[in-house]
């Protein structure tokens, strides 16, 4: 059994002791700097006893907030702790700041020194002036709250313009003055105060699901919370990352002898301008997550001015095709966004062979011949071929490139261990497949694990934005851009982006096709983004979306109805209205003549909006068509307020009102209504108002529902038959003589209009100039019946 660490040179109490225990890594952190601590006093013949409380408590805050970077300081800031240099938790924080900052570039101490305060004396004349200036400063305030006046708001103003000043000295004083101006307590000082209750504000998602590996459910006051209204303010306020060249601040980034050089030439070559990539598989078409991967990478670069690859991840030839990286290219520019350049991981082909060769003759990668299944799983052993011989292993990984061995039978690994416990990862693998662009050369190519460090290295990348699933990969990143001496970016993790109701899985979207459940990869009832165009979501729209969803850890799993509300938001300001019947009902009037309303009509686009000026024109004329739902034959159900023979209805922007005379009938259907019209007044103000067409043409329409009847389609508890048994074989509704006014004849392809009183409409790529198709976009309020 261990011994338990020794920590009563830290002076905690005996809980605090415990609570440390329990945290492994902060241990070993506080038992290096004890241990640092003790060399020092033996060195300077300083007993122990004479180490006081208050530099234990000092040394405890080294340990909670030293980062790996700066571990090899220890003995330095241990020295300033115990000379009595620093005697403030203010001096130790910005010491360690002053080190983090200049890890690279070299500690001068009396720059050090400078930063942290070491030497300055506040005087107490000093701390009382300050403390006078300010009671003035608020003393009105202070007279009208009494004790109920913020004490934190002179302590903190105190600690801005006396950083060094004795903390115990200035709250003691500030109190004192305080009794001084308004006196001992009186009675009601004493009296509890009446709560007010604060508006509760969402509580930020706190990353525990993704620590259990389940997708979190978002809910809609947590999107406002921690989102913003555009992906570039988002970046701005929310992405609190490293600045170009400052990569040795983070977390886990290792240092090296020749990393200052290593980052004064890139910040050289990218002339200290932030540099992302957007780094998509062309094995597929992208789909809503990805919407978030490419509004985070480009958004990101052009909030802080610089620039964003698309770099296609072409490493598999096996799924790859020519159509999905044309469709991935025609995305990004379609979300408005222009790559700085347009890369492949093959550009680069050459290179990682010979980085492989590299990694080989140090020892650090090795020719195995276990078989995938040997590898799989978290305990997995290291492979009996591990040690085998440099020269061995350069001439069999040689024999892999010019096609000696067969598929499968040996791979190239890294000789290294992921956070998980994954041992050496595959660098490179047989695979006997022509790829896209160089075509027979090569009949091994790298995995992700070994190319995309590397690629990012040589696009000079500042940050490596990826999904959380990828945390798992940072320490290999970073161990294999230092393994090879070369710049080594930063990865940077956040929240992948889930959708209820859908899949997106590449394999199980071609099962959705092969088995003709949907049409193609553009089919609307899918979350593949070309498919959401094809709906007619525009795309402002989706990164509208993106941006609320904010840059959480967590991963989050978004009920549809949140973009499609993004999606109507949208809409509302730039979808012009217009008329149209969607099952059409042959209304004559019969005295229009008399009426005297001319042949055609001007309709404002925005009603809603008096600033905008847009109309559009429809025809008017003695036969006109309504909605079969707007007449009833009786006026039984009185919440039916629109059409029946014995009431009256008005028509929207027309300003008639019709009365029923006549019904004609082919069986039991009402096929015509002959109707009496009268001019609009305040006598025969009718209670609804509907829509109608006059001299329409007739167009189809495409109304989509949920493609799948549970929430999440590929869980095995909640659909036991497997996702495809979940589809909803009613998910499309096509009506072939939808009537809407002439002038929309000549739209075009995703021309977007607001059916009124239906909904949102776009126009389909299989209209044709004979016949319009429109796809419902989204209905014009959340239906309430979906749960």
């Amino acid at each position: 059994m261990a011994a338990t660490p020794d920590l009563t040179l830290l002076g905690l109490s005996e809980q605090k002791v415990k609570d440390t225990l329990k945290n492994a890594a902060l241990t070993k952190l506080l038992v290096d700097v004890i241990s640092a601590t003790k060399t020092h006093l033996k060195a300077t013949n300083v007993p122990e006893a004479s180490f006081s409380k208050q530099q234990g408590t000092l040394l405890y805050h080294v340990g909670t907030r030293i980062k790996n970077q700066c571990l090899q300081h220890i003995p330095l800031i241990v020295e300033y702790i115990a000379n009595g240099g620093w005697k403030s938790e203010q001096q130790v924080v910005a010491g360690l700041e002053y080190l983090l900052a200049n890890t690279v570039s070299g500690i001068d101490r009396k720059a050090l020194e400078a930063a942290s305060g070491v030497g300055v004396v506040v005087t107490v004349d000093e701390i009382e002036d300050a403390i006078t200036e300010l009671i003035n400063k608020y003393k009105a305030q202070i007279v009208s709250e009494r004790y109920g006046f913020a004490v934190g708001k002179l302590l903190g103003e105190i600690r801005s313009s006396l950083p060094w000043a004795d903390g115990a000295y200035v709250k003691k004083e500030c109190d004192l003055r305080l009794l001084e101006v308004l006196g001992p307590k009186t009675e009601e000082d004493l009296a509890p105060k009446k709560k007010t209750k604060k508006e509760e504000k969402p509580k930020e998602a706190k990353p525990t699901a993704a620590k259990s590996g389940q997708p979190k459910e978002a809910k809609e006051d947590e999107l406002a919370t921690d989102g913003a209204s555009t992906i570039e303010e988002l970046m701005r306020t929310r992405a609190n990352f490293h600045k170009p060249g400052e990569n040795f601040t983070q977390d886990g980034y290792v240092v090296t002898p020749k990393t200052k050089d290593i980052l004064k030439q890139h910040l050289k070559e990218t002339g200290g301008k932030v540099v992302t990539r957007f780094p998509p598989e062309p094995n597929g078409i992208l789909h809503i997550g990805h919407a978030k991967a490419i509004n985070i990478n480009f958004g990101y670069a052009k909030a802080h001015n610089g620039i964003c690859n698309l770099r296609f991840d072409d490493t598999n030839p096996e799924k790859e095709e020519e159509k999905f990286f044309v469709a991935i290219e025609d995305i990004v520019g379609w979300l408005g966004y222009k790559p700085a350049r347009v890369t492949h991981s093959s550009d680069n082909f050459d290179q990682l062979y010979e980085w492989a060769i590299v990694l080989i003759k140090k020892g650090l990668a090795y020719v195995c011949h276990q078989q995938v299944e040997e590898m799989r799983g978290h305990d997995v052993k290291f492979s009996p071929w591990r040690d085998r011989p440099v020269e061995e292993s350069l001439q069999l990984f040689e024999d892999m490139k010019n096609g000696k061995l067969d598929e499968g039978e040996a791979t190239l690994r890294l000789k290294t261990v992921l956070e998980e416990g994954k041992v050496d990862p595959v660098a490179y693998r047989i695979k006997y497949c022509e790829h896209h662009r160089t075509k027979g050369k090569w009949c091994i190519y790298p995995t992700y694990d070994y190319t995309h460090c590397l690629c990012d290295s040589i696009e000079n990348i500042t940050h490596s934005l990826c999904t959380k699933e990828f945390q798992s990969r940072r320490s290999s990143y970073y161990w294999l851009c230092n393994a090879l001496d070369i710049y080594c970016p930063v990865q940077w993790e956040y929240g992948r982006l889930n959708v209820n109701y859908t899949v997106v899985s590449k394999r199980k979207i071609l099962k959705l096709i092969e088995t003709k459940t949907v049409n193609d990869w553009d089919d609307p009832r899918l979350f593949t983004l070309t498919a959401l165009r094809r709906r007619g979501i525009p795309a402002e729209a989706i990164n509208a979306f993106v941006a609320k969803l904010g840059l959480t850890m967590s991963q989050m799993v978004i009920d549809p109805h949140f973009l499609d509300a993004t999606v109507r938001d949208y809409l509302n300001i730039h979808a012009p209205r217009t008329m149209a019947v969607m099952e059409g009902l042959r209304v004559t009037i019969r005295n229009f003549e008399d009426l005297k309303l001319g042949s055609s009509l001007q309709i404002p686009d925005f009603p809603a909006d008096p600033q905008c000026s847009k109309t559009h024109q429809v025809a008017v004329d003695k036969v006109v068509y309504i909605e079969e739902s707007d007449y009833r034959s009786d006026s039984k159900d009185k919440s039916f307020y629109r059409l029946t023979r014995d009431r009256p209805v008005g028509l929207k922007h027309l300003g008639v009102v019709l009365f029923v005379e006549e019904e004609k009938k082919t069986g039991d259907r009402v096929t015509e209504l002959v109707v009496r019209a009268e001019k609009l007044s305040e006598s025969n103000k009718p209670k609804a108002f509907i829509h109608w067409v006059c001299k329409p043409v007739s167009v189809e329409c495409r109304l989509y529902e949920r493609l799948f009847r549970h929430k999440n389609p590929e869980d095995p508890a909640e659909v036991p038959g497997g996702f495809l048994s979940d589809c909803n074989t009613n998910s499309i509704t096509v009506l072939h003589n939808v009537l809407v006014d002439n002038y929309i004849a000549k739209s075009k392809v995703y021309d977007r209009f607001q059916f009124e009183r239906i909904g949102y409409f776009s126009v389909d790529p299989d209209a044709t100039p004979a016949k319009l198709v429109f796809n419902r976009t989204v209905l014009l309020k959340e239906d309430a019946g979906k749960q």
